[in-house]
């Protein structure tokens, strides 16, 4: 895990040219949606710790480093809060990189951030507009110079959205990062975009084009593949047409949509697909746990735990994806698993067990503490016999002896839990009251909550227990609710939104959810057969000149590549976050849908997956990488032999294990042989489809007979005991 991961790109490769030229960019700060309530009534989200950094480090270190000169970062909602970070941080400090905020309390939308930016007249040319919530390693500079090419053709190309592939779930219609499944239409030569919609009819993929957009373009590739990376290169113009149309609030949904439907002024968006870089934005409590799971496993590189870049502390990497910071203290008893990062000063205590978390600075764990998938920020209590599972502890909370938060619990600052109390599945609890008016994030982007679209009782001015308890009791709600000596208020989840809890919690999806969408998913993927009219999920409409098999034939194989690194990612899950393989095989099937794939394509993903995890995995010998392969296929023989239901499905696994032994993971061939065997002991593979495979490798060149003449005398045993018991039963 030291090195960096395959297709993870140094941001600082932008070329010379990038240097020359004065680039700004305008960073959003504080999209105060109601997903991340009640944590950010109290802080700005752009200050919250991901992977113990504040998230605008990562997106004004992507900044600086991709030849950013000057950037300007918009606030509103808790404006001083995010100025008095960035004047207390080395940011200022920097020669090259000037880092000016602009603050408004009046502003409710991103339209009106611009609009202001565009009254200060600080933007003096082409520049980039991001989230304070956006990571990334991507470099600028081909993005950039498309952009600028383009603009010198054609004026009216006014801006460049950068996309990165991500193909959907279809069983949720929502991306890894808990996001709707968006569909967009490109033009397969230009790249200009033509149609976007993060919202599907009844959620069932349909979409209507209007004719007039397939007349008038004759190459039109359908996409619900693509992720939104929300990093946008703008020419002045952008902030211009927000003055000039002041309905535009929302960046996608008012601005992007607006110039898409406008044919009088004739203004253009373009894309621009990275492959092998890093981009996202945190936009719900789901993305915050992908994203951070993805730092961790260095897809962001260089902006991983163990690399000093601004404000992140140096940490160790150890095996299997742990980090540790220089100074904890932790009992020998305790077990630290992987993909996990203890900050400093942190204690954990005898007999604990932490996996998949991400501690934080200052932290008390006591003894016997179960602790799976959360994130716990700095200063948090936990004392002895809790048990926490996939929930965000915020900083100065105490949780007492014995307590449980289940999954998808959200425990905002200075909360305490009291003994023995469990906080049930996706609660969120706050010292502050739910507010009793709250906007929904179609009304609200960027706010201000002293602007009166929040109205609460602010009673974190207690910093005595006793007082804060009395205070509670006062207003009516009883202090008692968290146990006892418990300190907090359980905010309900109001109607008809249990659905967007699960789908955006950083908890796993629940079987029995994807088990009933599934099945609804199933009953879709049906009707839609059964209508000759309804196009494909992705794709291209060309005219039938343009239509070639060699198209078809590299579609094909370009679906086949992103199938299994997706079954692979999917397999790598379950192992690092022990999930159940009913589970994982969910999540299969909802793969084996998307792609239009059959058994055998998921059998044969699923060993390359099981036989690249017992290759990465550490091992000092040939032999020792023998035992890890024979005891991860022993773990994972359900999860195999549930997509083995035939002969043809097991000649499939053979066959790929073939391949991987020719050609991406040679260190298994000498010991082809003793696998196979460990596949037929297990009752992975059956006899038969050895001997048939055997069979028709008789006709073939002795280049490809070389695995069947290593295990010539396992097959010749095979045949012996096959005809032996042949004749038995004919006796």
């Amino acid at each position: 895990m030291g090195a960096q991961r395959k297709g993870a790109s140094r941001v600082s490769e932008d070329s010379e040219e990038l240097a020359r030229v004065s680039l700004q960019a305008v960073l959003l700060a504080d999209s105060f949606t109601t997903k991340f309530r009640p944590i950010t009534l109290e802080r700005p989200k752009v200050l919250l710790p991901l992977v113990n950094v504040p998230m605008i480090n990562y997106a004004l270190s992507w900044l600086e480093s991709a030849g950013v000169e000057e950037v300007f970062v918009f606030c509103c909602a808790n404006s001083k809060q995010v100025i008095d970070y960035l004047e207390n941080s080395e940011w200022v400090s920097l020669p090259d990189f000037a880092v000016t905020t602009i603050e408004s309390h009046n502003s409710i939308s991103a339209g009106d951030a611009l609009r202001l930016i565009y009254e200060r007249n600080v933007i003096h040319g082409d520049f980039v507009l991001i989230t304070g919530d956006t990571i990334s390693n991507m470099p600028l500079t081909q993005a950039l110079q498309e952009h600028k090419d383009r603009k010198k053709k054609d004026s009216n190309a006014v801006m460049t959205m950068v996309v990165k592939r991500s193909k959907p779930s279809p069983i949720t219609h929502q991306s890894r990062l808990g996001t709707d499944e968006l569909f967009m239409a490109i033009d397969h030569n230009s790249k200009q975009l033509l149609y976007y919609e993060d919202r599907a009819d009844d959620s069932k993929g349909i979409i209507h084009l209007d004719k007039s957009l397939l007349m008038d373009n004759p190459s039109i590739s359908l996409h619900n593949d693509l992720q939104d990376c929300y990093i946008d290169i703008c020419s002045p113009e952008v902030l211009s047409l927000f003055t000039d149309n002041f309905d535009y609030q929302h960046l996608r949904r008012h601005f992007v949509k607006g110039l898409l439907l406008d044919d009088i002024m004739g203004y253009k968006i373009y894309t621009h697909e990275i492959c092998s870089s890093y981009a996202a934005r945190i936009d719900n409590y789901r993305s915050y746990d992908t994203v951070s799971k993805d730092i961790i496993q260095r897809w962001t590189y260089p902006l991983v735990p163990d690399v000093k870049f601004f404000g992140n502390s140096a940490y160790k990497l150890e095996r299997q994806g742990m980090y540790r910071a220089s100074e904890i203290l932790q009992a020998r008893s305790a077990q630290v698993g992987p993909f996990t990062v203890i900050g400093d000063n942190s204690k954990i205590g005898d007999n604990t067990k932490i996996t998949n978390s991400i501690i934080g600075q200052g932290c008390s764990i006591g003894s016997n503490v179960t602790i799976e998938g959360s994130y716990i920020w700095d200063n948090v209590t936990i004392e002895d016999g809790c048990k926490l599972s996939h929930a965000i502890v915020c900083d100065g909370v105490i949780i007492k002896s014995g307590a449980e938060l289940e999954a998808g619990v959200i425990l905002s600052f200075k909360v305490v839990v009291g003994d023995q109390f469990i906080v049930p599945s996706y609660s969120k609890v706050s010292l502050f009251q739910q507010p009793i008016n709250q906007d929904s994030d179609d009304e609200l982007e960027y706010a201000d909550n002293s602007s009166g679209i929040v109205e609460f009782a602010d009673t974190t001015d207690k910093s005595n227990n006793e007082l804060m308890s009395k205070s509670l009791e006062m207003q009516g709600w009883p202090a008692s609710e968290l146990g006892n000596g418990g300190i907090g208020h359980v905010w309900s989840i109001c109607e008809g939104s249990v659905e967007e809890e699960w789908r955006h919690s950083v908890a796993p999806i629940p079987a029995d959810k994807l088990e009933k969408t599934l099945q609804k998913a199933t009953d879709d993927e049906l009707e839609l057969t059964r209508d000759a009219n309804v196009l494909p999920t992705s794709g291209e409409l060309k005219s039938d000149s343009n239509v070639s098999d060699g198209d078809d034939n590299e579609d094909s194989r370009d679906d086949s590549i992103h199938f299994e690194k997706e079954v692979e990612a999917t397999f790598l899950r379950g192992v690092h976050e022990n999930i159940k393989v009913d589970n994982v095989i969910l999540e299969v099937n909802s793969l084996r849908l998307s792609y239009n794939k059959v058994a055998a394509d998921c059998a044969g993903a699923l060993f390359y997956s099981l036989m690249k995890f017992a290759l990465d995995s550490p091992h000092g010998s040939s032999s020792e990488l023998l035992q890890n392969t024979t005891n991860i296929i022993t773990k994972w023989k359900k999860l195999l032999k549930y997509y083995l239901t035939d002969m043809d499905e097991e000649i499939e696994v053979i066959l790929k294990f073939e391949e991987m032994c020719l050609e991406s993971a040679k260190e298994f061939t000498p010991h082809f042989t003793k696998i196979l065997c460990h596949l037929y002991d297990q009752e992975i593979i059956q006899e038969d489809a050895i001997l048939r495979w055997d069979d028709e490798k008789k006709e073939a060149d002795d280049s490809d007979k070389l695995f069947v003449k290593q295990a010539e005398k396992f097959i010749e045993w095979l045949r012996v005991a096959s005809e032996e018991e042949d004749d038995e039963e004919e006796e």
